[in-house]
């Protein structure tokens, strides 16, 4: 049986990642975060201490690693150190304490990481992040594949983009506008035209469990992981109402853009296809009516 450590396992991609592995038979560790509640095979751990994270890896042995802790918390200086340990500096660590036995690690980027482009991002998109926590996401990916080469351990970076599905942060949009359908709240959305490439969170394990096997990726290799397509908010929105079949009552302009929220923001996912013969295959719709289902 192969074992795997799931760093972040107490994260929305990081559960799913923990369920879809159990079922395929792997022994799994996984962390979370300090006071955060456990279960079996987890561990709590505080990721940016990197005596800590390296005992949790030398217990667990890990046949892959899994990299998908990250930190948003910026408001002071005390918070944007410690996510940037967490962002920054925990993969590196990660890829330090794991044995000479280990398969590979598989870091699950950001479409941050990215500066903002007209039409599909490719993977040599100039990396010019958006905002504080697509800085500190790019440094990280960059460290880990850096430290993996000098080690001879197979590395990858996968740069997914906006992942939805169930169990999502709940303030997030699709959340929002799902409970928004359900209880009849006004939904404060952007301006119009901000558009994102969704990708359903079960597409996105795939893509990193295909990443974790393929043992004759290149290491270093970064790979998109989206759609190709992009859907505004406001039409969103709309599916939301057809999967639903209930109204929802929106306040256009009333939510702040972020940082990255931009006119055009989809992948080019033609690598994943050809290296892991990688591609999604839940469509936006089908998405959202599973979050329905599951809410």
């Amino acid at each position: 049986m192969s074992r795997a450590l799931v760093v972040g396992a107490g994260g929305f991609v990081g559960a799913h990642l923990c369920d879809r592995l159990t079922a395929d038979g792997w022994d799994v560790v996984g962390t979370v975060r300090p006071g955060r509640p456990t279960s079996t095979g987890q561990v709590a751990v505080d990721v940016g201490d990197p005596a800590a994270l390296a005992a949790v890896v030398r217990a667990a042995a890990p046949d892959v690693a899994f990299h998908l802790a990250a930190s948003r918390v910026r408001a002071t200086r005390a918070e944007r150190a410690a996510t940037a340990a967490v962002n920054t500096l925990s993969g590196l660590h990660l890829v330090e304490a794991v044995p000479r036995t280990c398969r590979a690690v598989v870091r699950l980027g950001s479409s941050t990481e990215y500066a903002a482009t007209a039409g599909p991002m490719a993977e040599d998109a100039p990396l010019r992040p958006r905002g504080f926590f697509g800085a500190t996401k790019a440094a990280g990916s960059l460290l880990l594949g850096a430290v993996a080469a000098e080690r001879g351990l197979r590395s990858a970076v996968l740069r997914a983009f906006q992942v939805y599905g169930p169990g999502d942060h709940a303030g997030r949009l699709v959340p929002t506008a799902l409970r928004a359908a359900r209880n009849g709240s006004v939904l404060p959305l952007t301006g119009p035209g901000l558009r994102r490439d969704w990708v359903y969170v079960a597409d996105v394990v795939d893509a990193c469990v295909r990443a974790a096997t393929a043992d004759e990726l290149p290491t270093g290799t970064v790979l998109n992981i989206g759609t190709g397509l992009q859907t505004s908010n406001e039409d969103l929105v709309g599916l939301v109402e057809q999967v639903s079949g209930r109204a929802v009552r929106v306040e256009v302009g009333a939510h702040p853009a972020r940082a990255w929220d931009t006119g055009s923001w989809a992948c080019d996912p033609a690598a994943a296809a050809d290296l892991l013969g990688w591609r999604p295959v839940t469509d936006l719709a089908t998405g959202l009516e599973h979050c329905w289902r599951a809410a």
